[in-house]
């Protein structure tokens, strides 16, 4: 390690400390700041440090969750590992989770799509793991085409790196087109069998990555994921190399068997974290932690433990009622929100949350492709609340679905404004980013977290 890395290194150890021993604060990121500000090739530095190599986490929904029961299931194999876990996904985010000790076996790391070509380059993982594909964050992302290009050359800069991709996509098998073409090894993880789910009303990725036309479904199991094919045969969802079949997915959890690639016959996984989008955030952290070397019975033990982080479908109590907080910052995310909630066969109420600030995107016209009118049939076992910054529009949207929604400030708000209903109705409050942690720290301030 030359002078300058040494000195990034040294500097940034010491910016971490000062943040987390001094201050008392969050160091998920300027350490990172520091290092690479002295030497822009820190992250190639630090990563001579991994015995084993790295494993990178991408895409539009779900990389939180994924990423981190991923490293948890590495680490429960005996080995030392370096992770982002709180999701500073950029570089410097990525900079600062690889800064402690000397060594270690493995990296898991999350990389924001559009930062994957700064992280790859240094970091050279032995693999990629894409989970989905959406439009989001428009003004700062852009269209979907230029995500795709960017990851395409992420993987380009790192021959060695192996692409773990959702072969259920349409958008992200758009990328591994483009990867093969650079000499990228693919494998493709997805759901095996019909859900019988009903379709989002509105699906992105309708059309061929090859010539354009409109793709054809045996089946969907949400958004534009499932088993697609064009009608003119030159693209369709590939081989499974890990298949998720037997899924039954209710409010409360999920579980299904994995089949594939160095399985030997069926593994049963099992978790009390729910959803559709949750069997593939687990499928590809256990298929990436079998490549990685780790049994089915230590990722079950992993999942039994596992609580999500992070204000990710985190559960708390608040004065004897039940409060579910979860991320929703895209039409995709908020959809999958509602189909949970949805699940939830209570009466109910839920406060949502659209802010419009830097790291949420100032364009909100993603909300009139959530699918809101699926709650106006919910009638009086549904009340709603809308807040954030962007409130008032997110009032006319719900309007247009034929839903009334009174303006709440704040969690506390909303919680009062139940205060008058029994409390067995559940509150569940959907956020996007910047509203995601004044949202949690209200909660904790308030209530207690419930595992």
């Amino acid at each position: 390690m030359g002078v300058r890395s040494a000195l990034g290194v040294g500097l940034g150890r010491l910016t971490h400390w000062g943040l987390r021993s001094v201050l008392h604060r969050n160091a998920s990121q300027l350490p990172g700041r520091v290092a690479l500000g002295l030497d822009p090739n820190i992250i190639a530095q630090l990563s001579k440090k991994l015995s084993k190599g790295a494993i990178v986490v991408c895409g539009t929904n779900g990389k939180t969750t994924t990423n981190n029961v991923l490293a948890s299931a590495v680490e429960a194999a005996g080995n030392r590992v370096l992770c982002n876990r709180a999701g500073a996904n950029m570089a410097p985010g990525v900079a600062a989770a690889l800064l402690p000790g000397s060594s270690a076996d493995w990296a898991v790391i999350e990389a924001d799509e559009l930062s994957t070509v700064n992280i790859l380059p240094g970091l050279r993982p032995r693999c990629l793991v894409l989970l989905n594909l959406f439009r989001d964050q428009l003004d700062r992302a852009g269209e979907i085409d230029r995500v795709q290009d960017t990851i395409a050359r992420a993987l380009a800069s790192s021959p060695q790196t192996t692409l773990l991709v959702c072969g259920d996509d349409p958008i992200s098998m758009g990328v591994a087109l483009k990867a093969q073409k650079s000499g990228t090894k693919v494998l493709a993880f997805g759901i095996g069998e019909d859900l019988h789910l009903p379709p989002d009303r509105v699906p992105e990725g309708a059309f061929c990555q090859v010539c354009g036309d409109e793709l054809t479904y045996d089946y969907r199991a949400y958004a534009q994921l499932g088993a697609f094919r064009c009608p003119n045969g030159d693209f369709c969802r590939p081989h499974l190399d890990f298949c998720a079949t037997g899924v039954q997915v209710t409010r409360t959890g999920v579980e299904f068997d994995v089949t594939g690639m160095g399985i030997d016959g069926k593994v049963h996984l099992k978790a009390d974290f729910g959803g559709v989008y949750m069997v593939y955030n687990l499928l590809a952290a256990f298929a990436a932690a079998s490549m990685a070397g780790v049994d089915g019975a230590t990722f079950q033990r992993v999942l039994d433990g596992y609580h999500p982080q992070n204000g990710r479908l985190q559960h708390f109590d608040v004065d004897g009622r039940e409060v579910v907080l979860n991320l929703a910052k895209n039409p995709t995310g908020f959809n999958q929100n509602l189909s949970l909630l949805l699940q939830d066969t209570r009466p109910k109420a839920t406060y949502l949350v659209i802010n419009d600030n830097f790291n949420d995107g100032k364009d909100i016209s993603w909300i009139w492709d959530v699918d809101f009118e699926r709650l106006a049939g919910e009638g009086d076992d549904l009340h709603v609340f809308a807040g954030g910054t962007r409130a008032n529009d997110l009032q006319v949207r719900l309007k247009y679905a034929g839903i009334k929604a009174d303006i709440c400030q704040n969690v506390e708000a909303a919680l009062k404004a139940v205060d008058d209903l029994p409390k067995e109705r559940p509150l569940y409050v959907l956020t996007n980013y910047s509203a995601l942690w004044p949202a949690k720290a209200e909660l904790e301030r308030m209530g207690k977290r419930h595992d």
